[in-house]
């Protein structure tokens, strides 16, 4: 994991931005305290340990921790799995339950991080539209996106890494984290604010940042936004449909986070089942 230092930035795009949505708007400052961040993307390798845990109860209702139902389907499409490839295709739901399980087994507390904080370690003190500056033509170097990808995800690290010495921040799989969509948030939102969350109240739209393989350079870029569809589990044959799996979304996944400041354990509890009962 890579260590995050605590400070302020100015999120989303302002009014000189080359690229700027409305849903970016307006720029506001941000206050964001320290954390670690995976430098890579969480890998099929690291999911599996905890999908596969015979140790897990099934039951998500009861006080413990579950795990993956099986997904019907091979769901890297044949893109690759073992030896470093992405995670793909979980629900945020999944993404959460995850860290619960690195809890459980590490005693450390984990999550994804917020939306806020996934900009500001992306920017890594950038203020263009990407971390390494405003020319898209340099965008190659970082990231895997729809110019470069050849229509599917790639091994974790790869490419270079942006000033903070983190991975795929932009392109390869999209990236949960933890907020609500929200198209006018930013309007809401006070300038200076401390760690800004949106707390999920429906299961859609939820963030998804960093773009992804399929992705023109504007969506993969420090600012953009994503939201969550249900479309994304279409195919699904299951009723009701999986809280685990996107049977259509195999260029989501996510990265981990560890905040330098711990929450008690009854702070945890009450952190993970806030998501987990949504």
């Amino acid at each position: 994991m890579v260590a995050v230092p605590a400070g302020s930035f100015i999120m989303g795009s302002d009014e000189k931005a080359i690229i700027k949505k409305v849903d970016e708007q307006p720029a506001h400052k941000v206050t964001i305290e320290a954390f670690w961040m995976g430098a890579y993307e969480v890998t099929y390798d690291e999911y599996d340990e905890f999908s596969k845990d015979q140790t897990l109860s099934h039951d998500v209702e009861v006080d413990a921790v579950a795990r993956p139902t099986p997904p019907y389907i091979d769901l890297t499409l044949g893109m690759g799995k073992e030896g470093g490839f992405p995670a793909n295709s979980m629900q945020q739901f999944g993404a959460i339950m995850y860290c619960k399980w690195l809890y459980k087994k590490t005693g450390v507390f984990f999550r994804i991080p917020t939306e806020a904080e996934w900009e500001y370690a992306c920017r890594a003190g950038s203020t263009t539209a990407y971390p390494f500056g405003n020319d898209s033509s340099a965008l190659g170097k970082y990231a895997w996106y729809a110019k470069n990808s050849g229509g599917h995800y790639h091994k974790v690290g790869e490419l270079q890494p942006n000033n903070w010495g983190l991975y795929d921040m932009l392109g390869n799989v999209g990236e949960w984290t933890l907020d609500q969509y929200n198209e006018n948030f930013y309007s809401k939102t006070t300038d200076g604010a401390n760690s800004p969350l949106l707390v999920p109240t429906t299961k859609h739209p939820r963030v998804v940042r960093g773009g992804t393989y399929r992705d023109d350079a504007d969506i993969t870029r420090s600012a953009a936004r994503i939201k969550s569809d249900a479309v994304w589990n279409r195919r699904d044959p299951q009723v009701p449909k999986s809280k685990w799996w996107n049977a259509d979304a195999p260029f989501i996944g996510f990265r981990i986070i560890r905040p330098l400041k711990q929450p008690t354990a009854d702070e945890a509890a009450a952190f993970y089942d806030q998501y987990l009962k949504k």
